[in-house]
């Protein structure tokens, strides 16, 4: 039998979480530190990053520079985990990465009784492709936290940015903004600008802090200089119409890309091309963007400001760079038109924060008049804080599909119903409202877009880990 790379990494005993530095600088240094042969863009936050990341890349690559980024989850494939220049890593090229990783990881196991983990695995196996692809600049998004992740062993980066920082992971990271904040500033290093989301208070004043410590430049967007148009579905505009193949023109860029796509804007299900985009302006510039939620231009914003910071830095990042990479970034699973009949949106949304996101966008989409017009598949984690990401999209809700997600930490879909129902009871909804339980997210989607109909909305939200299973029920369909 073969070797096989990802089930290598993916060995159960390696999966669990355990946060620290000194596994992950052993395994760089037995492998010569291909770290110290890249220079980067570090990301850390918890709402935001990947779509911030898919836009920094985007830009850096329109500017004609070789770019890696490291992302996680995976949505749709494990290879998405790892790219070069919007391409997933090829089979063959995560094979020769992972051969160059797992002697030392053994050998580590054998010394020490200490493997790295799933995740460590995966970042040194990124940073040895990058080496070997002779990456320009890396976009580096932390997996978890940041003062402790295993992304945190680069020495300072081109640019530290930190997106919206929110109450997740609260049994590893604190209870409170405050504390959580001081670890996702833990990636802030002496001599790297910082560009920062506009936190709370709370938050803002720790990224402050951490920052001037260690005598770095903070750059934070003004969201007063940002102006976002409505997406408007409910007109679409003069002429506009919605059928089973997309939209058209008037409410939508310039040509379309495959639902579901990765960053190359390859389409990864089977759902009709849905090729709308919202059009925004940020300090007198206009951008258009196809990823659609509400949250996505402040997101622009930020990777707008770090691209800014990097060009000060003498990085040769054209403005026709910055228009080209912004219109042409793609991340799957945030509030993603998939279908046009029923319109039907998958949104990776997994805590209170995401939730709220998406309750916004749902506004923007369908006016005040949409609330209580959506069907809504929803599984969900049991680590989350899932009575409130419920009250956040509880008015806009005709109807909950739900199940439990492929995933251990899974919440049993009768628990989530359970609390579902008691939101409803609250607001007296609880007999208008229909809560149904499924065993999979297919057969919930499924009942979802039956709900809607071919006029009406189907949402998909509640835990990234779901998407693929999703996506696949889309392209079955």
């Amino acid at each position: 039998m073969s070797f096989d790379p990802v089930a290598w990494i993916n060995t159960p005993r390696w999966q669990t979480s355990r946060l620290g530095l000194d596994r992950m600088v052993d395994l760089l240094d037995r492998m010569g530190r291909p770290q110290d042969d890249l220079r980067f863009v570090h990301v850390a936050g918890t709402n935001g990053k990947g779509s911030t990341c898919a836009y920094l890349a985007s830009m850096l690559q329109a500017a004609g520079l070789c770019v890696g980024l490291f992302t996680s989850p995976y949505i749709l494939r494990f290879e998405e985990r790892i790219r070069v220049n919007g391409c997933d890593i090829a089979q063959g090229e995560l094979a020769r990465a992972v051969e160059a990783v797992r002697p030392h990881a053994e050998a580590m196991e054998a010394v020490c009784g200490d493997h790295p983990t799933e995740f460590e695995l995966m970042a040194a196996v990124a940073l040895e492709h990058f080496r070997a692809c002779k990456c320009d600049i890396v976009v580096l998004e932390v997996g978890l936290g940041g003062r402790l992740d295993a992304t945190n062993v680069i020495d300072a980066p081109e640019a530290s940015v930190i997106c919206r920082i929110g109450l997740d992971h609260t049994d590893l990271l604190g209870s409170t903004l405050a504390a959580i904040a001081a670890e996702k500033a833990g990636i802030v290093k002496p001599g790297a600008p910082v560009v920062s989301w506009p936190q709370e208070p709370e938050a803002m004043e720790v990224v402050e802090a951490a920052a001037a410590k260690q005598g770095c430049a903070l750059t934070v967007p003004d969201f007063s200089q940002l102006a976002v148009d409505p997406l408007a579905w409910r007109d679409m505009g003069e002429g506009g119409e919605r059928d089973g193949n997309g939209v058209s023109a008037t409410a939508s860029c310039e040509g379309g890309d495959g639902a579901l796509g990765d960053a190359s804007g390859e389409g990864g299900g089977g759902a009709s091309p849905v090729p709308l985009c919202r059009r925004f302006a940020y300090r007198g510039r206009a951008f258009e963007t196809r990823l659609l939620g509400s949250y996505q231009p402040s997101n622009a914003a930020l990777a707008l400001e770090a691209v800014r910071v990097l060009r000060e830095r003498g990085w040769d990042i054209p403005a026709e760079a910055e228009t080209a990479g912004i219109e042409a970034a793609r991340w799957a699973g945030r509030f993603e038109v998939v279908d046009v009949a029923p319109l039907t949106i998958i949104d990776g949304g997994h805590n209170a924060q995401g939730a709220q996101a998406l309750a916004a966008s749902l506004s923007d989409l369908l006016g005040e008049e949409g609330r209580g017009s959506v069907a809504f598949a929803m599984g969900v984690l049991a680590d989350k804080e899932y009575e409130a990401m419920v009250r956040a999209v509880a008015p806009w809700a005709a109807s909950f599909q739900v199940y439990a997600p492929n995933n251990p930490r899974a919440l049993p879909a009768e628990e989530l119903a359970t609390c579902i129902r008691e939101v409803l009871a609250e607001k007296g909804r609880v007999e208008a409202v229909p809560v149904c339980v499924h065993a999979t997210p297919a057969e919930a989607l499924a009942a979802a877009r039956a709900d809607a109909a071919f006029d009406g909305v189907a949402v998909a939200f509640g835990t990234l880990y779901a998407i693929a299973d999703l996506a696949k029920a889309l392209s079955d369909k």
